[in-house]
């Protein structure tokens, strides 16, 4: 059986105040309001703990920021 550990980071909206959190009721929201270096600080973030075995399970966006939860396996414990 696989174990994981897990880990949540939170991130201000102060890094990431462009991205598109949610659209309106009429549908009016576009990608191209997020500037392009802010999808670099994510891709940037997303490759880092990607390469030390973390995987994204959800991400949140909210008025505040964004809360990222993650997950890596670990290796399993036995009991002596």
């Amino acid at each position: 059986m696989k174990h994981y550990e897990y880990e949540i980071t939170k991130h201000a909206n102060e890094d990431f105040t462009h991205l598109v959190y949610f659209c309106n009721a009429e549908g009016e929201c576009s990608i191209d309001q997020v500037p392009e270096n802010q999808i670099n600080m994510l891709t940037d973030m997303f490759n880092r703990r990607g390469t030390g075995g973390w995987e994204i399970v959800q991400t949140l966006f909210g008025k505040d920021g964004i809360i990222i939860f993650w997950k890596r396996e670990i290796e399993q414990y036995q009991n002596a």
